[in-house]
């Protein structure tokens, strides 16, 4: 039977904290990126023209329709050779966490949109309200309350997706797991510390999207 040792890993705890905040930060700074570019993306798919949208959809089904490994291993090994400027792997991990996040978000934020009755638009406009302010004082409010628990779970979804980093050699969590287990030969404790890890951030995220998602059921 393996005699579980959970001690031979002390010496590593501060690599395992050091894996778990860049862990965290990337999960932060991707989220916040994707979201700002779903935002543009799902308004611009709901109210511009088509030649604006159509790269816009091709965009986003080219995210939502490949690998995130393969993005991460093309835009850090083959998109340097394409526009001859060199990137570094902490780069080209922001840029395809980002746009990937942002193409499910995009999809999010114009399903939220397009949720609210058009009777909405001609309440405002039967009162004078230009454009621009009924979409923000009138249909975003409401279309954020649709859409929060969508994006708390994209949000977990995210934050399990740093995870891929490690194979450009970004130290995260899972990178400085690997590293350990080569030093230790402790791959079980390892990895199953990783692994709770994992669970103790994402437990209570999951819990707040279920209750976000009772209330809005509620609400609706």
């Amino acid at each position: 039977m393996y005699a579980w040792d959970f001690a031979a890993l002390k010496p590593y705890w501060g690599l395992i904290w050091q894996g778990l905040g860049v862990t965290v930060f990337y999960t932060v700074i991707t989220v916040i990126a994707g979201l700002a570019i779903g935002l543009a993306a799902g308004i611009l798919r709901t109210t511009a023209p088509r030649w604006v949208t159509i790269p816009l959809r091709g965009y986003i089904e080219v995210f939502r329709c490949t690998p995130l490994l393969v993005q991460l291993v093309w835009v850090y090994y083959a998109l340097p050779v394409l526009i001859g400027v060199d990137m570094s792997a902490a780069t080209a991990c922001f840029l395809t966490l980002s746009l990937y996040a942002g193409s499910f978000y995009a999809e999010i934020f114009r399903g939220g949109i397009e949720a609210i009755d058009r009777g909405q638009w001609e309440a405002g406009q039967a009162i004078g309200m230009q454009q621009s302010k009924i979409f923000r004082r009138i249909i975003l409010p409401q279309a954020v309350q649709v859409m929060i628990p969508a994006l708390i779970n994209q949000t977990i979804m995210q934050l399990k997706n740093t995870s891929l980093v490690s194979t450009v050699a970004v130290g995260d969590l899972l990178y400085q797991g690997s590293v350990i287990t080569a030093a230790s030969y402790r791959p079980l404790e390892v990895y199953t510390t990783i692994a709770v890890l994992y669970f103790v951030v994402l437990f209570p995220l999951t819990l707040v999207a279920d209750q976000l998602e009772q209330r809005m059921g509620a609400h609706r």
